[in-house]
């Protein structure tokens, strides 16, 4: 080998050396990117589901129960059995020993000479024992089987790392806007969800003095028969049935006007709700007043 062959030789090699060091140092980064969003991506699934847990409890589902691990009820595998006439050893007969000049072929232990040699010809005689149809299909090897001559199965191709990552981010991503929406969901009382906390607390008062205003009505035809006197009338006017309709309205607001989460309590107006049912119950009685010397 001549000098210029050794140089080219020695520049080949050390060519090969640099992008084999290269391909080794751009393969470390590519691993060590994939383990960085293999990080992020446990960190922001933990994060999703200690909120979703969250949103259960806010919303009153329980943690669902760990599975029982096998065989946790008691319960034994039982092993399979020998297959009964096949390769279970007999007692030996207790009769006399073989005879001077006799066979000496083994036997099955009851004096007969076992084997197609023994006794050719015999029906249900041979020299293996002989198996249930049943017993015989399933020793057989298959196809699918290590003992078969079958193909085996085709092994599924190796999955890209990045790619799944990919798909793992926007997975999480969507899983991430989903849960945007439930806390927005979350954050709306079941009572008049699209309304605001002041129109839907001066609703809820002024429907439970509305409600109040009919008990009025009922209780003035009440005093108008003779059921009740002018005295209980004017209390109830004017004290009990609008107490009434402020605490309903509290016990609705608290109720149903709550979302379901929510940081600290959410306002309820008391008295701008103690001022509408302290109006509203006394205008139903006057406009009632009205109305029947209108009529008059």
């Amino acid at each position: 080998m001549s000098f210029e062959e050794y140089a080219a030789l020695a520049r080949q090699l050390s060519a090969q050396h640099r992008a084999g060091e290269q391909h080794a140092a751009a393969e470390s980064a590519r691993r060590r990117d994939l383990h960085a969003a293999v990080d992020y991506l446990q960190q922001r699934l933990t994060a999703q589901g200690q909120r979703l847990d969250q949103l259960g409890r806010a919303i009153g589902i329980d943690q669902p129960p760990p599975a029982p691990a096998p065989g946790a009820q008691g319960e034994t595998a039982a092993w399979p059995s020998p297959p009964s006439g096949a390769g279970v050893p007999t007692a030996p007969s207790s009769g006399p020993p073989f005879a001077a000049g006799a066979p000496t072929a083994p036997g099955t232990g009851d004096g007969e000479v076992a084997g197609a040699a023994g006794a050719p010809g015999r029906a249900g005689v041979g020299a293996y024992p002989q198996l249930a149809a049943e017993e015989a299909r399933l020793a057989l090897p298959t196809a699918g089987s290590p003992a078969g001559g079958g193909v085996p199965a085709q092994r599924a191709a190796a999955a890209d790392p990045a790619v799944e990552l990919e798909l793992a981010r926007r997975m999480a991503d969507e899983a991430d806007q989903h849960g945007q929406q439930t806390e927005l969901l979350a954050q709306r009382p079941a009572l008049l969800p699209t309304w605001s906390p002041l129109a839907r607390a001066v609703a809820v008062y002024a429907g439970c003095g509305a409600a109040a205003g009919v008990l009025v009505l009922i209780l003035v035809l009440a005093s108008g028969v003779g059921l009740v006197d002018g005295f209980t009338l004017g209390a109830w006017i004017c004290a009990g049935l609008p107490a009434v309709a402020f605490f309903g309205g509290y016990l609705v607001l608290g109720r149903w006007g709550r979302p379901a989460m929510v940081a600290g309590t959410p306002p309820r107006y008391l008295p701008l709700g103690f001022l509408i049912c302290f109006l509203v119950v006394p205008m139903a009685y006057c406009a009632y007043l009205l109305m029947v010397r209108g009529l008059r």
